[in-house]
């Protein structure tokens, strides 16, 4: 960050600031387009054109098998039905944690998050392990089923289950960002009007948090509908099609008219994306609930008698949704092999020491995460620290734009801008090379998908910094590139670090994306743990998805133990 203050001071920037923002708005304008409006671009192009000509064929081909409208029936089945758990969990969670006078909270909120940082392919791994005939750890204990009894989360109410409870922490976040902004003079106004219980919730505290209740559901709905990892672990063995497993399927056939058929399927699930998002603003437009007192001050409403059965209730849930399913997946990575019942006598730390030293198929998946991860978080910090500062400095429509463009990778479905990178960066012309089956792809999608991850910190930063003391250097002589490298980017550095982690995080763990842009030889570590458990090989894809946990509970503790040390808000789960 410092480098880049001495670059903007070396290179004779020392200007106003509009001027300076002029001349830089131009050079990160480019870099959004090419990765959020170029890739959407490409899709519209290839599903509605054959051969360069306009054609509604591959549109015609899709709309006019049985298959596309039963997968859609499909996902908006799982996806609706897991967003109705997701608001019924997080929700909970949300107005307990914010409202009550329950003990310990900062530990339910570390722990309720785990859920949503851990890759969905590992939380279905986790779940197949703990239920079913085979599971090591219910033989251990003896409540297996009898061989032969069905796997329950082969279905649509499996997929629906592991949805909601992987995005009931997207629902919490919301809710619980508005639940802190409640005013305490206007609850206790209405208490001391008569409002006592159910009716101050459902009359009082229910409208007046309802934005961000419909905020979290929105989202929660959006992020099941492009959920490829449970989805695809649960829904192909039990044969049940959804609209990212039906793309997944006819990208890997790879016929003649794949490309264009996934197009108009990765158009039409980006579309119920779109809707889905449409209706969340037009429900918020017709509510406007003025917040009147001093906000920064929560209730802490007295449970009494009732707080010590709501806090095991409350450790239950998550011993049940979090602790059991990895201790599941724990017990398959130690047997010799799956479905053997784990004792004192035949558990082994051999499939560890196969992923860690033996299979160079493990080895390079750690690689190559390890080197997308770090690069995606380097490039995109460096990329967001003058993004940030001139959105925030220099608000004008094309800074709004800007701000509306980098959002669109990450609100669409994963596959959706995988799609996308393939037919753009399968050949590009001027150059007449192709990214496709390298790692520069996933690497660029990385960048897309993950750039608002790494930017909303900064912008959160710049914001909360008093702008009199920019004003105050400038005053004083200092150019633009001095202030950046003496005043601003020191301030906005630990949010720009922190921005990089959760980046860095969770390009780890990703799969979504990877998962239709990987390649012999370029495999990520969700890629691995979803091959290995289709090829039948468990307990190394346990143990792989154990050491992955063990890598993102251990970047979570870091994130809260420094959580002193960084901006409020920045950290996601800090209460």
């Amino acid at each position: 960050m410092l480098a880049v203050g001495r670059w903007l001071s070396a290179s004779g920037l020392q200007m106003g600031g509009n001027r300076f923002s002029d001349r830089l708005l131009p050079l990160l304008f480019v870099p959004v387009i090419i990765i959020s409006v170029l890739p959407m671009i490409r899709l519209a192009v290839e599903g509605l054109f054959v051969h360069g000509t306009p054609s509604l064929d591959y549109l015609r081909d899709v709309a006019q098998s049985s298959q596309t409208w039963r997968a859609t029936a499909h996902s908006l089945y799982t996806a609706g039905l897991g967003t109705v758990i997701s608001l019924l969990i997080g929700g909970a969670f949300a107005f307990l944690v914010a409202l009550t006078d329950i003990r310990a909270k900062a530990a339910l909120v570390f722990c309720f998050m785990i859920p949503m940082m851990i890759p969905p392919q590992i939380t279905a791994l986790a779940w197949v392990q703990l239920t079913g005939p085979s599971s090591a750890l219910l033989n251990a204990i003896g409540m297996a089923p009898a061989m032969g009894s069905p796997q329950p989360l082969y279905s649509a109410e499996g997929i629906a289950l592991l949805l909601g409870i992987q995005h009931a922490s997207i629902v919490f976040l919301t809710l619980r960002a508005n639940l802190r902004l409640l005013p305490r003079e206007q609850i206790e106004a209405a208490r001391l009007a008569g409002a006592r219980g159910g009716r101050l919730w459902w009359q009082v505290i229910l409208p007046l948090t309802s934005p961000g209740l419909i905020a979290g559901t929105a989202m929660a709905f959006v992020t099941a509908l492009g959920n490829f990892g449970i989805q695809a672990m649960l829904g192909i063995p039990g044969n049940y099609i959804t609209l990212p497993t039906l793309i997944y399927r006819k990208l890997s056939s790879f016929g003649p008219s794949a490309l264009g058929e996934v197009s108009v399927l990765a158009m039409l699930i980006g579309l119920i994306a779109v809707v889905g998002v449409i209706i969340h603003h037009r429900l918020l437009s017709k509510r406007d609930y003025r917040l009147m007192g001093v906000v920064g001050r929560p209730l802490d409403i007295r449970l009494g008698n009732r707080r010590l059965v709501i806090e095991i209730v409350l450790w239950a849930v998550l011993v049940a949704i979090l602790v059991v399913p990895l201790m599941a997946l724990v017990a398959t990575s130690l047997v010799p092999a799956f479905g053997v019942r784990l004792s004192l006598d035949n558990f082994s730390f051999d499939a560890f020491y196969q992923v860690l030293f033996v299979q160079p198929a493990t080895i390079r998946a750690f690689h190559n995460s390890l080197l997308l991860a770090v690069g995606a978080a380097i490039v995109l910090v460096g990329v967001c620290l003058p993004l940030a500062y001139v959105i925030v400095r220099r608000p004008t429509r094309l800074t709004r734009v800007i701000n509306l463009l980098v959002e669109i990778p990450y609100a669409l479905p994963g596959v959706v801008l995988a799609i996308a990178c393939i037919l753009l960066f399968i050949r590009i012309p001027v150059l007449n090379i192709s990214l496709y089956g390298t790692l520069a792809i996933i690497f660029v999608a990385y960048l897309a998908r993950f750039l608002i991850i790494a930017l909303r910190p900064v912008m959160n930063s710049f914001l909360q910094l008093d702008p009199a003391l920019e004003e105050a250097a400038q005053a004083c002589g200092a150019g633009v590139g001095r202030r950046l490298r003496d005043i601003l980017l020191p301030l906005a550095a630990p949010a720009a670090a922190a921005g990089a982690l959760l980046v860095f995080l969770t390009a780890f763990n990703e799969l979504t994306v990877s998962a239709l842009l990987w390649s012999a030889g370029n495999e990520t570590l969700g890629v691995l743990i979803f091959n290995l458990d289709d090829s039948g090989d468990s307990v190394m894809a346990s143990a792989v998805a154990v050491m992955v946990v063990g890598v993102v509970v251990a970047l979570m503790t870091g994130f809260q133990l420094a959580s002193r040390h960084l901006p409020k808000g920045v950290i996601p789960w800090q209460t």
